[in-house]
C-alpha cells in the first residue's frame, strides 16, 4: 500500500461521513417506540429459535 494515498482515503471518507450526517434526523418519540418494539421483537424471536434448537439437541443427545 502506498504511503501517500493514505492522506487522501482519510479526506475522503471523512467526506462521506459528513455527507451522511447532514442528509440524517433525528427520528421522532413514535418512529422511536417503532424501532425499539421491533428490534426487541426479533430478539424475542431469535432467543425463542436459539433455545428451541438448543432443547431439540439436547432431547436428541
Amino acid at each position: 500500500m502506498n504511503i501517500a494515498s493514505w492522506p487522501g482515503k482519510i479526506k475522503e471518507y471523512a467526506l462521506e461521513c459528513r455527507r451522511v450526517l447532514k442528509i440524517t434526523k433525528k427520528p421522532t418519540a413514535e418512529e422511536f417506540k417503532t424501532i425499539v418494539r421491533v428490534s426487541a421483537l426479533g430478539m424475542l424471536i431469535i432467543g425463542f429459535v436459539g433455545f428451541v434448537v438448543v432443547l431439540i439437541k439436547e432431547l436428541l443427545l
